[in-house]
């Protein structure tokens, strides 16, 4: 078989889907706190709409313009559209089964549920008008839809109540015209309108109840009280609805003088772009969905009919209020390493004479955050350079870099405005920065910057000394409790070099240089992974022994997943621990037998790259902010760096790497079909990774570091493995 063959890839748009069912199946774990259930079926409705406003989108683009290209697995745009429809069809059912079931365990555990307008007693019924009256009525448009009227333009993601309405009474003659005296009163057809729910009222409702708490929807409010929007008319029936559409921004980056006007543009266009889902409520009538979609441009299969409430991630509110700590997972307190526990020991100092790596959230990211604060007020820094590509709204970061320029330092910070749902808070706070002094650059034409990095250069004595940076994951404070991420801190001068290069690329007009550590995108990347696993492939084939595990969140480039095919079948061991999009097939006979496929879905989402290539002391591990995928390779900015400190990298090997390949708690294996299934919880000591890397944390941020649980990849079995204080 070929290795180019569409059976031997797995549909990546599928694939994405097949991860929100894992993901899907924490809120269906009973095991779990009910609200840490609640909040995992929020993620999903959350991820499903991020997915349809730029994965199904995009490939509704492709059958707008008619591309005739197909995927890797053979599929055209036509075959794709509909396979997700199905998948996404399917998907639905299982979320809402899921809905219903956490609902009545909540209701068990509470007392809070949540009810539908037609459930309503009659002191509720009196709460909810008195309710409407004073609060909702003064925040509602209802919009008419009608020859006068057009059908209004629905924002994305907008909850709407479609209601039609018949008049009571007999229409009367238009003045100058003379009554019939015969006639029966007119029975007009129905009318429709349109009521956009306000975003700034609360989406539950809470109503008396005599038993626990009980909520109403705003849109069941709504509905209830919809003949008071329209005197003289009576609702003869009301559906829910809600819109999405493609989120992607499109420019022309050659043709545009000024790069942040052109995103501000295409973001004021954005909420205008076409329909791809129409969610809508699942008792509504026909004739409503073909209303709708008449009016949306929607093809009846991108319909999806929803038995319960629309966008389920407001329902999370449902924990708004509650305390007790049995209904929660306990709270995230990140181990503080043990070199930065003394906070009046600058950070330059622990890094001056050797690397520390950090993993994330296990153990604090307020060193990363100290690094760049500690710079911008230190009268020995001369420069600081970063790249921003998503931050918090309130960045300690932007507050640091500015103050910095206002100290007098020179200071470059590359703002990726271009970031995917961040582009106007990105252009916010960049303006912020360039207000302060700060040299802002946004980047080069057609390529994201993706890059995790800062460089500080501090005058030490008669010499200057570069301190660097390097992540897999962003400059955030808020996600990096809750993203895995490691970052590792160096002042190697090699290093140092190729940063200080980086940095002149991005920010003027040199050319690349001749890499001394990094690996950068879209240079060099992919023909470096490339080269690492043919070297691995090419010993194998000498009989030596080869072994690849690669660890990050998509592997859907074509090209690698052939190369790996190539290297399974020469005989290199290779395990791939891949969180969300997979287009490799592993166990897949002559072709994929020594590939194995792990999916880690727990309580932190799973971002960090980790790249391993070689077995003893052959072994080469790199660190990267890159996905194996085409457009991290070629268009964006990306770095991968090597850990070449001894003892981080074992600790990679048989920390990280180990206990992550071990668990047998949350981990979920691929299989050649495409299907995943859980890895068998009574096979050998349970082991979850996320619990045992953050207790791992904890022990080596004591003075003394006590042995802890660490998988041994070569003997693979579990040992006790005594870690050193990070950074040692």
């Amino acid at each position: 078989m070929a290795f180019d063959d569409p059976s031997l890839f797995i549909n990546r748009e599928l694939s994405m889907l097949a991860f929100q069912r894992r993901v899907l199946e924490e809120a269906d774990d009973r095991s779990l706190p009910i609200f840490e259930r609640l909040k995992f079926l929020g993620i999903v409705s959350s991820n499903l709409d991020e997915y349809f406003m730029v994965r199904a989108s995009g490939v509704k683009q492709q059958l707008v313009v008619g591309v005739l290209e197909k995927s890797a697995d053979g599929r055209s745009p036509q075959d794709q559209a509909l396979a997700i429809a199905e998948m996404a069809q399917q998907f639905v059912v299982e979320q809402y089964r899921v809905f219903n079931q956490l609902m009545a365990d909540i209701k068990e555990k509470t007392g809070a549920h949540v009810i539908g307008g037609l459930e309503l007693n009659t002191e509720q019924q009196q709460a909810a008008r008195e309710y409407f009256a004073t609060v909702v009525f003064p925040a509602l448009t209802p919009l008419a839809v009608d020859p006068g009227h057009p059908f209004p333009h629905l924002r994305n993601k907008s909850l709407n109540v479609a209601l039609f309405l018949r008049r009571k009474e007999a229409k009367q003659p238009r003045r100058g015209k003379k009554a019939s005296t015969t006639s029966t009163p007119e029975v007009s057809e129905t009318s429709l309108a349109v009521v956009q729910m306000p975003t700034v009222l609360p989406r539950l409702v809470k109503l008396p109840s005599s038993a626990g708490t009980t909520y109403l929807p705003l849109e069941e409010l709504i509905a209830v009280q919809a003949a008071e929007l329209f005197p003289g008319f009576t609702v003869v029936e009301a559906a829910f609805f809600r819109v999405t559409r493609n989120w992607d921004i499109n420019i022309d980056e050659e043709d545009s003088e000024d790069l942040v006007s052109a995103v501000q543009e295409e973001l004021r266009r954005r909420d205008r772009g076409m329909a791809v889902r129409l969610e809508l409520s699942a008792g509504a009538s026909d004739e409503v969905e073909r209303t709708l979609c008449r009016a949306l441009s929607i093809a009846p299969y991108e319909v999806y009919r929803l038995p319960g409430p629309l966008q389920l991630q407001d329902v999370t509110g449902l924990a708004e209020g509650e305390s007790r700590p049995e209904l929660f997972v306990d709270p995230l307190v990140p181990a503080m390493p043990l070199p930065f526990k003394d906070t009046d020991n600058p950070v330059f100092n622990v890094i001056r004479d050797k690397d520390v790596l950090l993993h994330h959230p296990y153990e604090s990211f307020d060193p990363v955050v100290r690094f760049i604060e500690e710079a911008a007020d230190d009268p020995n820094v001369l420069a600081i350079k970063q790249t921003l590509y998503r931050t918090s709204w309130n960045s300690p970061f932007v507050r640091a870099l500015s103050r910095a320029a206002e100290n007098g330092k020179q200071v470059a910070v590359l703002v990726e405005i271009k970031a995917r749902f961040d582009e106007a808070n990105n252009i916010a706070w960049a303006r912020r920065l360039e207000d302060s002094g700060v040299h802002v650059v946004y980047g080069l034409l057609g390529l994201k910057t993706h890059a995790k990095v800062a460089l500080v250069v501090r005058r030490e004595g008669n010499a200057i000394r570069r301190y660097i940076h390097l992540g897999t994951g962003n400059y955030n404070p808020q996600t990096a409790r809750s993203y895995t991420d490691l970052s590792l801190f160096t002042a190697r001068s090699e290093i140092a070099d190729d940063v200080s290069a980086l940095f002149n690329m991005l920010t003027g007009l040199s050319d690349a240089p001749k890499w001394k550590r990094l690996t950068v995108a879209p240079l060099t990347l992919q023909d470096r992974v490339l080269f690492l696993i043919n070297r691995e492939t090419e010993r194998a084939k000498k009989g030596e022994p080869a072994r690849i595990v690669a660890k990050m969140n998509s592997l859907v480039d074509p090209t690698v997943v052939r190369t790996l095919y190539e290297a399974s079948s020469a005989g290199v061991e290779i395990d791939l621990i891949v969180r969300g999009m997979c287009a490799l097939r592993p166990g897949v006979p002559g072709v994929s037998e020594r590939i194995r496929v792990t999916s880690i879905v727990d309580r932190f989402l799973e971002h960090s790259r980790i790249f391993v290539f070689g077995t003893g002391a052959t072994t080469e591990v790199y660190l990267s902010s890159a996905d194996w995928m085409t457009r991290n390779f070629a268009k964006r900015i990306e770095v991968m760096f090597p850990i070449e400190d001894p003892v981080i990298k074992q600790r990679v090997l048989d920390e990280i790497i180990g206990t992550t390949l071990a668990d047998n708690q949350k981990a979920r294996r691929l299989a050649a079909d495409g299907t995943w299934s859980r890895a068998d919880a009574n096979a050998g000591n349970p082991i979850r990774s996320q619990t045992a890397l953050l207790a791992a944390a904890h022990v080596a941020a004591e003075p003394k570091a006590q042995p802890s649980g660490a998988w041994r990849a070569e003997t693979g079995r579990l040992s006790l493995v005594p870690r050193p204080p990070t950074g040692s």
